[in-house]
């Protein structure tokens, strides 16, 4: 049994609290920003909902004080349980986060919901389907959900939706569902951000799977084949056991199927159940300790990549070494391998565009070779 956190009483999303600070603009000072995210770090670690959703919205938008604010969370982190719940459009992944939520709140868990939503082709923000679908939980204090829109993201999860589960984990959720857009050749990002990652199939994707068998079982720790009354149900759940047998071995957790019908909510308990028994497995084992410490790892890499491409990307528009190198490469009179060597090989380029304040020049001041314009 997950035990219960003993939390502040929370305010519903309903309610009207005493209004929040103003954001400052851009144009203020940086430690007035400083104040300002310190006073609603500590006013959502007290059990206020309102800078929760604030504090995720500067995430979200990756504005200055976002390391900060992850700064101040970080001895307050490590709490809560993240499930991730991945799976083909239409298979009732929200459905199933609803009842699920739902049996977790009768037993006194507090709940975060991510759920990640196809960007609007026109303002790039979330479609916001899940906030209608899972309306019933919005008025219970116990239970935040925040829609995200993938935006450029090909992973099935925003870019900030780590540091948005750091932000509920801090804010004293116990558990914390994750429901991605849904399930690909590239659905790698859930199981980064998850410590148990499900996958729900339907009976209708029977033939899809055959394309997807061994992603599908590196990324699952359990399978649910939603919609088990259709017809095919058999057929899918026979699949999903000789795939696992054909796999038996090479780890001691057995990846368990369970059958559901979310919209009739049987076979939630079945599954709540098996999800317990897949986090003591992880903690008894040591393994959930390796997947969060490999978790974190992956994650600087991550931070790290980003930030010299964003930094790069700026530079190269005001850089005219820089513009001309991408430029060559777009005209294929340089190759790619050896405009990145020119970027990377040389400290003194790499500090010039990297570290502000650097002034010395490197390779790029050379012009391309007859051998790189073919």
């Amino acid at each position: 049994m997950m035990e219960q956190r003993s939390d502040p009483p929370q305010l519903a999303m309903g309610t009207s609290p005493s209004p929040p600070a103003t954001m400052p603009s851009e144009a203020e000072p940086a430690v007035t920003r400083s104040v300002l995210v310190t006073e609603l770090v500590e006013k959502m670690l007290g059990g206020a909902q309102r800078p929760l959703a604030r504090l995720i919205s500067m995430v979200e938008r990756e504005e200055p004080t976002a390391p900060s604010i992850i700064q101040q969370l970080y001895p307050h982190l490590g709490k809560a349980y993240a499930i991730g719940i991945t799976g083909p459009p239409g298979g009732g992944k929200s459905t199933l986060v609803d009842r699920l939520t739902a049996l977790l709140r009768k037993r006194g868990l507090t709940v975060g919901i991510i759920a990640a939503d196809p960007s609007s082709p026109f303002s790039g923000g979330a479609i916001l389907g899940d906030r209608i679908r899972m309306q019933q939980h919005y008025l219970d204090a116990g239970v935040f959900i925040r829609s995200m829109a993938t935006k450029d993201s090909h992973g099935g999860l925003p870019r900030s939706a780590k540091d948005v589960i750091k932000l509920m984990d801090a804010a004293g959720k116990d558990i914390i569902l994750v429901e991605t857009v849904g399930v690909g050749q590239t659905e790698l990002d859930i199981v980064e951000t998850a410590d148990t990652t499900i996958v729900l199939l339907v009976p209708e994707a029977g033939d899809a799977i055959q394309t997807l068998k061994a992603g599908l079982m590196e990324i699952a720790d359990i399978f649910v084949v939603n919609k088990a009354d259709r017809d095919g149900a058999d057929r899918l759940i026979a699949e999903l056991r000789l795939m696992r047998e054909l796999k038996h071995g090479q780890d001691s957790w057995d990846v368990p199927i369970i059958a559901t019908q979310a919209h009739q909510d049987i076979g939630i308990d079945e599954l709540y159940t098996t999800i317990e028994a897949h986090r003591r497995f992880l903690e008894e084992s040591g393994e959930l300790h390796r997947r969060r410490a490999q978790h974190r790892r992956n994650e600087l890499w991550e931070i790290i990549e980003h930030k010299v491409r964003q930094r790069l990307t700026q530079r190269a528009r005001v850089d005219p070494k820089l513009a001309a190198l991408v430029e060559q490469v777009m005209q294929a009179q340089v190759d790619p391998h050896t405009a990145a060597s020119r970027i990377l090989d040389d400290t003194d380029t790499v500090q010039q565009w990297l570290m502000p304040g650097s002034s010395r020049g490197g390779p790029l001041d050379e012009p391309a070779g007859e051998d790189e314009r073919h």
